[in-house]
């Protein structure tokens, strides 16, 4: 883990993207997520919104913009999470791994990224499977792997920071909403038919509570 320091505005957070000067654009969700988070100093009122499903009054500790969270296995070692957020409800801390969309689709299909799978990736594989209480064997290939390990990075933090509840959200700021059908997808391996703008309590058994939610980004921020 790093040292952080408090952000000055939207502008601080275009350093640490894999890709400044490609990702830091309007229309994408690098930059409305910056702008949405700086300018409620807080939680969105959508995010809040979802979260209000858990206990009332969430309020946000801390959120650190890019956080990388060590994976075991495969190459690249780290899930690169858009927020991670500690929240805090009347008598909760819930650890909160963001994932903001616009048109941009949630990486590689699982059956892409395995091909010609080495050792390590099938070790990680098995390790986000686990993490969500699923068979590794049994997830589709048409699964988004970016949908899992970010999922998982709520968890892995929730028990660093013992936490009481994960929870992973979609900020999506896309007018037709799209890719949800792949985000809906990816929640019915965890026993949930999810609709926009709800929060859900996962179904498969995991480490602690496990919350999947898609919120609807104020499109302004575009």
């Amino acid at each position: 883990m790093g040292v952080y320091i408090p952000s000055s505005g939207p502008g601080d957070w275009q350093r640490f993207l894999a890709e400044p000067e490609k990702q830091w654009r309007d229309g994408y969700s690098a930059k409305a997520l910056a702008d949405s988070w700086e300018g409620a100093r807080g939680l969105p009122c959508e995010v809040a919104a979802l979260l209000e499903a858990i206990e009332p009054e969430p309020r946000l500790l801390f959120a650190i913009p890019e956080h990388k969270v060590p994976l075991p296995g495969a190459s690249r070692g780290e899930s690169q999470n858009d927020i991670l957020a500690m929240v805090r409800t009347r008598s909760l801390t819930i650890s909160v791994t963001i994932e903001g969309k616009v048109d941009e689709p949630f990486d590689r299909r699982l059956s892409e990224w395995l091909k010609n799978a080495s050792p390590g990736k099938l070790e990680r594989l098995n390790f986000l499977a686990a993490s969500l209480g699923l068979d590794a064997a049994m997830i589709p290939g048409t699964i988004h792997y970016q949908l899992l390990h970010r999922t998982v990075s709520a968890l892995i933090e929730a028990d660093r920071f013992k936490a009481d509840a994960a929870a992973m959200i979609v900020h999506s700021f896309s007018p037709t909403r799209k890719w949800f059908e792949a985000y809906a997808a990816f929640c019915r391996l965890l026993g949930v038919e999810p609709e926009p703008d709800r929060l859900y309590l996962a179904q498969t058994p995991t480490n602690c509570p496990l919350y999947v939610g898609w919120a609807s980004g104020d499109l302004a921020r575009l």
